[in-house]
């Protein structure tokens, strides 16, 4: 590096392999890392992991346990010594805590199909099915789906008040009469409205997001997303090891700006799969060392970036004490102090 440029203060990113200028960064406001209770639990060092690397948030994604990937499962573990330690280091080291979650089957819950199958979703044949998601139609289905998102927002309550109470993984919506006109992203929005609704019953302040990702990737029309409802976009059909502006169909940067022309730029999430071991490892244990590809991160950041998202984060899912003890250090430092050094568009 010359005088001069090292006169004017720039700093190296050793991922990207570029220097930015130190006095024009201004970090994202959410630098995240979604995780399973699991890793949490067995590595417990994670919160000091995520404050060295530059990282303000942890979000805690259910996977594995005895409840299979459930809801149960993070209330489980929040309420457990490890959990209740877990969250007093993340107090103390200033770092943020959330809860993304599927969370479908106990915010209704299966055991009512018998008696009320009117509140769940109905298949293209016209019969109701007991398993994923419900009818958005069914005023009684709403009512208790709502009741539930308060009483699972109490215990799993998010530092930040957002909330993240997803649909079944990539699951059918309901095709009944009334619910047949809309898009799966029209009926998870409708869904969303009321149980943001719901929720700021308990804190006003509440926001909630509208996950895009597999059936739901593309932007509603039909319906309009409340204020306090935030975008989440989630591309876990892209190849990572192709940047975004390098995708094909619906996990797209165009997909991306269509959805930011329904929902505000302001409060968007990206959540991302760089870090995310379980997707590298099909979901199958044991777990495989994570393929990283810096460049493609890092363009990927300032694609972002450019856009005015102020908020990434990305699953690391399955880095674990077997990870660890298998495969060494993964790239948290590099993937945090890279989210550092990107500027934000003002």
């Amino acid at each position: 590096m010359n005088e001069e440029i090292s006169q004017r203060e720039f700093v190296r990113s050793s991922t990207a392999g570029i220097f930015v200028e130190r006095k024009a960064c201004q970090p994202l406001m959410t630098r995240g890392i979604n995780l399973y209770q699991e890793d949490i639990g067995t590595v417990a060092q994670w919160p000091q992991t995520a404050k060295d690397a530059g990282l303000t948030t942890i979000a805690i994604h259910p996977g594995g346990g005895h409840k299979g990937n459930t809801v149960q499962n993070c209330i489980d573990f929040i309420q457990s010594d490890k959990g209740q330690q877990f969250l007093k280091d993340c107090e103390r080291l200033g770092l943020e805590v959330e809860y993304e979650l599927h969370a479908m089957k106990e915010l209704l819950p299966r055991s009512l199909f018998e008696k009320h199958p009117e509140m769940f979703r109905m298949d293209k044949k016209g019969k109701r099915q007991r398993s994923d998601n419900l009818c958005v139609h069914s005023e009684k289905a709403l009512e208790v789906v709502c009741a539930n998102a308060i009483k699972i927002g109490n215990i799993l309550k998010p530092t930040t008040g957002r909330y993240f109470y997803w649909i079944d993984d990539a699951r059918d919506m309901c095709r009944c009469d009334k619910c047949h006109e809309y898009s799966d992203s029209e009926q998870a929005l409708i869904l969303e409205n009321r149980i943001l609704k719901a929720l700021r019953t308990i804190d006003k302040n509440t926001t909630l997001a509208h996950l895009a990702y597999a059936n739901t990737i593309m932007p509603p029309e039909k319906i309009k997303p409340d204020a306090g409802i935030f975008l989440e976009f989630a591309p876990i059909h892209r190849q990572l090891d192709k940047s975004l502006k390098d995708q094909k169909g619906s996990d797209s940067l165009q997909t991306l700006k269509e959805n930011l022309a329904v929902f505000p730029v302001e409060t968007a999430q990206v959540l991302e799969y760089w870090l995310d071991v379980s997707m590298a490892s099909k979901w199958k244990r044991p777990f495989v060392k994570l393929p990283w590809y810096p460049k493609v991160f890092t363009a990927d950041v300032a694609t972002y970036s450019s856009l005015g998202i102020k908020h990434i984060t990305s699953f690391g899912c399955g880095i674990d004490k077997y990870y660890y003890d298998t495969h060494g250090e993964p790239p948290i430092k590099e993937y945090g102090n890279s989210l550092l050094l990107i500027r934000n568009k003002e």
